[in-house]
Formats: structure tokens, sequence, C-alpha cells
């Protein structure tokens, strides 16, 4: 099964959005179709990033909407501990933490729209980095 990181940026386009890859990766991750590997600072970064009132607002959620989806991801996730810490890894400074959850992980793919960044940290561990519709294509291919 596919192992698979969700960056930040598709977290929250799965939230803003019902019509796109990032909705379905979302929805996938919680029909189990992928391992999602999740580990708890990501998790903490996801509800930080999704309960900026502008997030909230744009998402027509509820602060508690969000931590039921989050809370539903914890339980269908990989836990990813970190063994061994990656930074820097070349890619963006925000990015270390989808990187680090990706290597510890044994990940196959990170779903993100930072590919330029993403794709030359990703390289050098054998982890590609696509976004959200190229992820959702080889998983259900």
């Amino acid at each position: 099964m596919t192992r698979l990181v969700l960056d930040t940026d598709v977290v929250l386009a799965a939230f803003l959005s019902d019509a796109g890859a990032s909705r379905q990766l979302l929805l996938d991750a919680l029909d189990a179709k992928f391992s999602l590997l999740l580990a708890v600072p990501l998790l903490l970064e996801y509800e930080a990033v999704l309960s900026r009132p502008q997030h909230l607002a744009a998402a027509r959620l509820s602060q508690r909407d969000v931590i039921d989806v989050l809370d539903e991801l914890a339980g269908v996730c990989v836990p990813v501990a970190f063994d061994f810490r990656w930074r820097p890894s070349g890619a963006d400074k925000d990015d270390e933490l989808v990187i680090e959850t990706a290597i510890n992980g044994q990940a196959d793919m990170i779903a993100t729209f930072n590919i330029r960044h993403m794709r030359t940290a990703c390289e050098a561990f054998g982890i590609v980095a696509e976004r959200p519709a190229p992820c959702l294509q080889r998983i259900r291919a």
C-alpha cells in the first residue's frame, strides 16, 4: 500500500474546496486507500493552519469541525516518530517538517503544491513529490 504524506497546503486546499484532488486525497486517507503518514508535530501544524480565522471563514467550518476531521485522520494514520532529524534537507524551511515525516515514515510520496522545493529534497531519499492530482492517479492506478 502506498505510503503518503500530505503537505499542509494540500490539507488546507481539501478543506477549502470540495471539488478537487486535494479533497479526494483527504477522503481516500479517511477510507484507508493508502497509508497516511503523520507525525504529531505535523498534525499540530495542520491544526494551527486550519484554525486560522480566515481559513475557518473561507471553509465555513468551526474549530470543532477541524478537530473532528483531524481526530479522524489521527485514527487512520500510520504514526511516525522522528528517529533522526534530517534538517536542513534542502527544502524550504517551512517544508522541513513534511520532509522529516516522509523520511522517518519511509514514504513513497508527498502530495504538495510546492513542487519546486520539495522535489529536490525528496529525490535524495527516493521519495516522489507530486501535486495532488498525479498522487491521486498513482494511488488509484
